[in-house]
């Protein structure tokens, strides 16, 4: 073979390298740049589901906080509705009292009864109801009898606490118990007595809750709730010697649960709000 013949045969199987380099090569930059098209397909998908199961679970956390609102509205309109159930009773039994010449008291939120001394005739250390004071005791009981029962509205109630109190002077008797004893067996005195000579049809002691424990319940505070802070008069210790009658109902305030709604939109905007920052 020639010289020039050789050399255009090396030339041309050298030509012929370099396009199969370059074919490698283009080949596996391809093969990288499509594994690169998966790897960010397979990435973009991972990320569209995870962002649909973040939207599911948003979705799934309204739907449950609604419901939980709605829960909560409920319950807030009907303790709303008994608090002016128990408003009604107390305001009434206040004004057929006053109608009769007997004069009450009532708090500020309507749910408790001041029966003052002047009604009871509690003299100082003593829990008996005087003979004289006795029909004024009974009257007070039916009227309270009247008004829970109107409508059926004792099942509004939880429980009606009648509280005995007592002034600030120490009181020895009643084995120890002093001022304790003292003001719980007031509060049992006015309950005998409404045992004892209401009719029956007025009874208290019948009225229950839907659990089946009585509504009515005896209870003494002795002087630790004085609706006269100095008693250093006659007058002033005896407007401590009185009965309560509390009215409770069952649950939280209307106030407390409209305020955990608010807190729970608050947390639902805040984190609506974070959200949307991701």
């Amino acid at each position: 073979m020639r010289p020039t013949e050789r050399r255009a045969r090396r030339s041309s199987t050298e030509d012929t390298s370099h396009w199969i380099s370059f074919s490698d090569l283009m080949s596996a930059l391809l093969l990288i740049f499509l594994l690169a098209v998966v790897l960010l397909v397979v990435s973009l998908t991972n990320k569209q589901q995870e962002l649909v199961a973040e939207q599911e679970q948003a979705r799934a956390d309204a739907a449950a906080f609604a419901a939980q609102k709605e829960s909560l509205t409920s319950q807030i309109a009907t303790l709303r509705d008994r608090e002016e159930v128990r408003s009604q009773i107390v305001e009434e039994i206040r004004d057929d009292l006053r109608d009769r010449g007997i004069e009450v008291e009532v708090s500020e939120d309507s749910s408790v009864l001041h029966i003052p001394t002047s009604a009871l005739g509690f003299a100082s250390g003593s829990y008996d109801i005087s003979s004289a004071h006795q029909h004024v005791a009974l009257t007070i009981g039916e009227v309270v009898s009247a008004a829970v029962r109107a409508d059926d509205r004792y099942k509004a109630l939880d429980t009606v606490f009648v509280e005995g109190h007592t002034d600030s002077e120490k009181y020895e008797g009643l084995e120890g118990t002093g001022n304790w004893g003292l003001s719980t067996f007031r509060a049992i005195s006015l309950w005998r007595l409404w045992d004892a000579d209401l009719p029956s049809a007025q009874q208290l002691d019948t009225l229950a809750r839907a659990d089946g424990e009585p509504i009515f319940s005896v209870s003494g505070y002795a002087d630790s709730r004085p609706v006269e802070d100095k008693q250093a008069t006659d007058e002033q210790r005896a407007a401590n010697r009185r009965i309560d009658l509390r009215f409770t109902v069952k649950g939280p305030t209307a106030d407390e649960l409209a305020t955990i709604v608010e807190e729970s939109d608050a947390d639902l905007t805040a984190d609506a709000a974070d959200e949307g920052t991701r």
